[in-house]
């Protein structure tokens, strides 16, 4: 890719968390057994009329303001297609007056990337090709599914202002979030609630013109967009330097072999033949009702972020701190920082905790969040907040170092309990300075070569130390005490 520019703009399609469908009154669940939620409106049948789904509306609403977006009087149009899961050979959607226009959303670095649009459509049907490799060529036959037909959805796409996979990833991954955060989807990729298709060009480095895209689907996952993206840039990148010409098509992504395949030629608005949807009036919410949306939607993660970072004395865009809001699991930090806020005793202080010592007790909170709880999310949803705030307090004030806080974590995530009786019954206790300044000596007077060199400028071996030390403390000293001890003999 020596010498050329990824552009790359997203096309997310999102399930909206609704009771109902968009113009009908079936169930939206994910997982019944097929053909169960459907109706004459969702199979399209003559002389059903669609009726739409308030709820739907206003969770659209949601994620417009959180986008940053202009909500408008907009208008539903037919497009018109004939895939065959699409029973009426039409999908209701919005063209040229969407509901949201405009708008953005910055990444955790800072980078802002544009919205073009987040309009309400209803979902297609699914279609399971049965035999060979799934693919429809390679099927034996054909399975129809239309509890999908119908779902609400919001379609957001993005500026082409992305420039490499790893934007493309943490552009969806940030746009989950504020969708889970508004209330309007549960942004399970896995079960399709959340899908993404992406438009691929390529263009010298420098340029200044759009090279040809083609738009990719079948990706379910992260790790799948990046993939696809890097291949397809690659592939583009071969084709215009062995002197050929990219064609605009739609290309599908191949899990197994890593590779997009030609699936059709990109299709135009003219080739849908849009026309105003003649059985729905258009959808004007009243500025009364956007500014109601508004004021109840709760904080977006870009404010839970920075809120955390600053309880935490920490860069808000730093790893640990996004792990924390990307999971939802800023509860857990927030009752520590309550906890040292009213001089909660297992943070070792006798009055409220201010300050830099504050910021140093969250801050092994985030760390804490972010490694050992995140790698356990259904023990978290089990673990006791206030028990939570009083393990970090003891780890914070030096009663249990961070391997005993650790190990006393995962207790606490397997099967609850007080981290104080937790800690009496493994023996893990606070090893008193003296002894801890014995075993340092001890240590340094065993390895008299290895120390002379520290002492000389070779900062590597004092991870060689602190090994050292933990082993003959079996784990019981406070490696961050040992460090200091260590910076004080030399």
């Amino acid at each position: 890719m020596s010498g050329w520019e990824t552009v790359i703009g997203l096309e997310v399609h999102c399930e909206l968390r609704t009771e109902t469908k968009l113009f009908c009154g079936c169930r939206n669940s994910f997982g019944q057994d097929p053909n169960t939620n459907i109706c004459p409106v969702c199979l399209g049948l003559p002389g059903a009329l669609p009726v739409l789904n308030r709820a739907a509306v206003e969770y659209a609403i949601r994620i417009g303001t959180a986008l940053h977006s202009t909500t408008q009087a907009s208008m539903f149009h037919r497009k018109n297609y004939f895939y065959p899961d699409m029973p009426k050979d039409f999908q209701i959607s919005q063209y040229d007056v969407p509901i949201n226009a405009g708008g953005w959303l910055s990444l955790p670095g800072g980078r802002r990337i544009g919205i073009e649009r987040a309009h309400l459509e209803e979902d297609t049907g699914k279609t399971t090709h049965v035999g060979g490799g799934g693919r429809i060529h390679e099927a034996t036959r054909s399975l129809v599914d239309y509890n999908r037909a119908g779902v609400p959805l919001v379609e957001i796409v993005s500026a082409p202002d992305m420039r490499s996979s790893e934007e493309a990833r943490a552009y969806v991954d940030e746009l989950r979030s504020i969708l889970v955060a508004t209330g309007a989807s549960d942004g399970k990729m896995e079960e399709g609630s959340l899908r993404v298709d992406a438009n691929v060009s390529v263009r010298p480095q420098g340029a200044v013109a759009f090279g040809t895209r083609c738009e990719i689907k079948n990706m379910n996952s992260l790790r799948s967009l990046g993939r696809a993206i890097e291949y397809e840039a690659a592939r583009q990148v071969q084709v215009i330097e062995a002197g050929a010409t990219v064609t605009q098509e739609t290309r599908h992504w191949d899990e197994g072999a890593g590779r997009t395949g030609s699936m059709r030629s990109k299709e135009e608005a003219y080739d849908y033949r849009y026309f105003p949807e003649p059985d729905l009036v258009p959808v004007e919410p009243s500025s009364a009702w956007i500014a109601e949306v508004k004021a109840g939607l709760p904080p977006m993660p870009a404010s839970r972020r920075a809120r955390i970072g600053e309880m935490a004395g920490l860069p808000a865009d730093s790893e640990a701190v996004v792990t924390v809001v990307r999971l939802g699991l800023d509860d857990l930090v927030e009752a520590v920082a309550a906890a040292g806020a009213a001089g909660d005793p297992g943070a070792g202080s006798s009055g409220v905790v201010g300050g830099d010592d504050r910021a140093r007790v969250v801050a092994v909170a985030v760390k804490r969040v972010a490694n050992e709880v995140a790698a356990d999310l259904e023990g978290a949803s089990r673990l006791d907040r206030p028990a939570f705030a009083r393990l970090v307090g003891m780890e914070a004030s030096g009663k249990l170092t961070s391997a005993q806080a650790r190990t006393v974590l995962r207790s606490m995530l397997d099967s609850g309990g007080d981290p104080g009786a937790i800690a009496a019954g493994l023996g893990f206790e606070a090893m008193d300075t003296g002894d801890l300044e014995g075993i340092v000596d001890a240590v340094l007077a065993a390895h008299p070569d290895e120390w002379a060199r520290l002492r000389g400028g070779e900062e590597k071996l004092t991870g060689f130390f602190i090994g050292h030390i933990k082993q003959v403390s079996e784990g019981k000293a406070d490696l961050k005490a040992a460090s200091s001890i260590l910076r004080q003999r030399r």
